[in-house]
């Protein structure tokens, strides 16, 4: 994630890896661990984390129902995902993250804003949507702010690429949508460009779509607006 999905420096976030010719996920190093995030992983962690299996995830006993799933990648330090949970409480969201301190500050809001309908998974996403995730299974996948690998020679490492795209699309069920956003011209023409090359999803709009009105707008997304910086969202859906 950018800037205003993270605020530590110490993680490297999903990229794609081509020596080993997967997708990887967060290389971690040790980050701060406030006191409140560290109280919210001890008294929520065991309520609303999901440990990884390589076992298919039974959506519906985890959150106590049935209904449609979204699927988030990387939540960073998880306000815009509180937000838009707390505004969906007919759907079940589920978070991955590897950063502890982004895993704390998610659980304190859960915790704060009353959030009975998200579930977190404290591992690499490639692995998870790989083993947990059953085919067309998820109303919808967020992947927001993915680290843009802006030096040309790191292009290769990023998340959206056709393997990555190609896994994704297969966890989705028909109709359900993949919703990408970014803050980085260069990697939203390549978002664009390898989604409209995988065949089974579809563009909802003539190019980039508008805003969702579900994402909201971050501090650090509306600062940069303010002084001129763009924002783009692709929204495609499963054919």
């Amino acid at each position: 994630m950018t800037d205003h999905n993270a605020e530590d420096g110490n993680r490297k976030p999903l990229f794609y890896d081509p020596t080993e010719h997967r997708i990887r996920s967060f290389v971690t190093r040790a980050g701060r661990v406030s006191t409140g995030q560290e109280r919210a992983l001890e008294e929520l962690g065991p309520k609303f984390m999901l440990p990884y299996e390589k076992a298919p995830l039974d959506v519906a006993q985890a959150f106590g129902r049935s209904a449609p799933t979204i699927f988030e990648i990387g939540f960073g330090m998880g306000e815009t995902t509180a937000k838009i949970a707390g505004g969906m409480p007919e759907k079940n969201f589920i978070g991955v993250e590897v950063h502890t301190p982004g895993v704390g500050s998610l659980l304190k809001l859960i915790g704060e804003q009353n959030l009975t309908n998200l579930r977190l998974i404290q591992h690499d996403a490639f692995e998870v949507l790989t083993h947990m995730i059953a085919p067309q299974s998820l109303a919808g996948v967020h992947v927001f702010f993915p680290d843009p690998w802006h030096k040309a020679r790191h292009n290769k490492r990023r998340l959206i690429q056709g393997p990555m795209v190609e896994l994704l699309s297969s966890r989705l069920m028909p109709g359900g949508y993949l919703h990408c956003a970014t803050d980085w011209q260069e990697y939203a023409e390549q978002m664009l460009e390898v989604l409209s090359a995988e065949p089974t999803l579809q563009n909802t709009a003539d190019g980039y779509a508008p805003r969702p009105d579900y994402r909201p707008v971050t501090k650090f997304e509306n600062r940069g607006l303010k002084l001129g910086h763009g924002v783009w969202d692709v929204v495609f859906t499963k054919k």
